[in-house]
């Protein structure tokens, strides 16, 4: 590795951590960044496109693919339960096929999201995963409710 003594795992004094692996091209970055955005939203955009009046997601169907026990303890607002598991054609017949999922879990431990999406993706539905899931928007300051 360029710039690190590998037999003393130590780096250059011009070389950090950061600095170790150099920066993708602008052009590789963009593209990474904008797929990257195209299959993730975060816990404050979700919350910034609930309806002040109602409630509900504007735009989306927003997904609580946990189980039901822990959405009956605490979802976000306009949520609705669908465990992962349970994504099938059938259970999305009440949704045009261009609508937009939002999913969610748990949080950045729990892959449900990541499993989640995938079916909505195979069964090609649009689909976002909510990065965070519910920790992210308890650390949001943001409520749930039951």
């Amino acid at each position: 590795m360029a710039g690190s003594d590998l037999a003393t795992n130590t780096i250059a004094d011009d070389v950090t951590p950061v600095s170790a692996v150099p920066a993708a091209d602008p052009a590789d970055a963009v593209a990474h960044f904008r797929a990257l955005a195209g299959v993730e939203t975060d816990c404050w955009d979700v919350h910034a496109s609930l309806d002040p009046s109602t409630g509900r997601p504007r735009g989306f169907v927003l997904l609580d693919v946990r189980g039901a026990e822990a959405y009956a303890k605490g979802h976000v607002p306009g949520a609705m339960s669908l465990p992962h598991a349970e994504i099938t054609d059938d259970a999305l017949t009440a949704h045009p096929p261009d609508t937009l999922f939002v999913v969610y879990c748990n949080g950045p431990h729990c892959n449900g999201a990541d499993k989640g999406a995938l079916r909505l993706a195979l069964l090609g539905r649009p689909v976002k995963k909510m990065i965070g899931g519910v920790e992210g928007w308890k650390d949001e300051g943001f409520d749930l409710v039951t």
